[in-house]
């Protein structure tokens, strides 16, 4: 399977907590491997190096110049003597530099010949580049990401896909209580209740409730005829739908565990593909599917204008730079994902300008009427669950304490 939407949950998000409140199994996600590869074609690199590889030169150099600078009296008046040896010494160590300071690759790098019986002391990886190539290559530039608060391991994944919380939200909710294939085509406040106009398999109906609380996104919304006023309009107006797709690539072989030694995680490039992800679960197996692409904006607008069969081989022509012939010729099917494409969402997440508190979004962010808001939208987490989770919280309190207090 493939995770068409969201496919990670960082360990401080609320979406763990309901995995744990309603039985949904996780396990892990590899969203940084050692193993993985970068590639940057247009700094003309002609082949991927390892992760591990790049980092190792990257923090190697930076730790070289930086030491020598510091050993040259650069940072007299910034820092102490204490201080400069205590930060030479640390820099010793995070950049693995030698006596004399200066970087000479080492075994973070990685082998050719990796380490075995005796006999078999292990090559170390060759040709190490100059700090001007590495620097040249851009390759240092993903190292921020897993910094990120929201993308720093461990992540995980509901085992099985993310479907699996929906489901299990829908089982513990009652099947019976959720309508599907149901697109709402008005919302009407009357003052004591709301009336939700809708059309389900072909036919037009109604529901009336005393609160209703809209949980499309912003740019549904705001095509729904409504009697909410000109702020609610103008604030679901603001926000801007966003770009990005995915494409799945089912392989009859997990060539990437067995010729390139890569168990999950993900491989970055320059190329339209942007990141190509490799399945952090069914290790060992037969088959498996690897994300061919995860872009956005422009670069998922243009996928988005072929046909599947298109953008099958285009992802493809792109991998095999980096990986190879296999890339091509153990490739069993795929099946590309646009959200801009999607009936009923239209976005995959959405540009709130000033943030949700701005007070262009009050009429959101308060009840108009019955009618209250909620989406990850409205929050600080736009694009995760995590932010959904979060918004709806705050609006179903808030109704909850206004029922009590009447």
């Amino acid at each position: 399977y493939m995770n068409a939407g969201p496919a990670r949950l960082p360990q401080w998000m609320v979406t763990l907590d309901y995995c744990r409140e309603l039985g949904v199994p996780i396990e892990v996600f590899t969203n940084t491997n050692a193993d993985a590869y970068l590639y940057n074609e247009s700094s003309g690199m002609t082949k991927p190096v390892r992760y591990r590889t790049a980092k190792a030169d990257v923090y190697g150099y930076v730790s070289e110049l930086l030491a020598k600078a510091t050993d040259k009296g650069a940072l007299d008046k910034e820092l102490t003597a204490t201080d400069q040896e205590k930060l030479v010494e640390f820099l010793k160590d995070f950049g693995e530099l030698g006596d004399k300071l200066t970087y000479g690759g080492g075994e973070r790098r990685g082998y050719t010949t990796v380490p075995a019986a005796a006999g078999t002391p292990g090559v170390l990886l060759g040709d190490i580049p100059s700090a001007s190539e590495v620097f040249a290559s851009g390759v240092g530039r993903y190292f921020s990401f897993e910094f990120g608060f929201d993308q720093a391991m461990l992540m995980f994944q509901p085992v099985g896909g993310m479907d699996r919380i929906p489901r299990a939200l829908t089982r513990e909710i009652g099947a019976h209580r959720v309508r599907t294939g149901a697109a709402v085509s008005k919302i009407t406040d009357k003052g004591n209740g709301v009336t939700v106009t809708y059309t389900q398999g072909g036919r037009t109906k109604s529901i009336d409730a005393d609160y209703c609380i809209g949980a499309l996104p912003p740019n549904i919304l705001a095509r729904i005829p409504h009697n909410l006023g000109s702020g609610v309009q103008s604030a679901l107006e603001a926000i801007t739908p966003q770009s990005a797709a995915k494409i799945g690539l089912e392989y009859r072989s997990r060539w990437w565990e067995l010729d390139h030694g890569i168990y999950g995680g993900i491989t970055e490039t320059d190329q339209d593909v942007t990141h190509i992800w490799h399945p952090s679960y069914g290790f060992h197996g037969e088959r498996g599917v690897l994300i061919g692409y995860y872009n956005y904006g422009g670069d998922a607008d243009s996928y988005a204008k072929l046909t599947p069969e298109e953008r099958e081989k285009r992802a493809v022509a792109a991998g095999v730079k980096i990986y190879g012939e296999k890339y091509r010729s153990e490739l069993a099917s795929s099946f590309s994902h646009h959200w801009r494409q999607t009936p009923h969402l239209e976005a995959a997440w959405h540009d709130t300008p000033g943030g949700p508190d701005d007070a262009r979004y009050k009429p959101l962010n308060e009840p108009t009427g019955r009618v209250y808001f909620a989406g990850d939208w409205l929050s600080y987490t736009d694009a995760w669950q995590h932010g959904a989770f979060t918004s709806a919280r705050k609006a179903v309190t808030t109704l909850h304490a206004r029922v009590l207090s009447a």
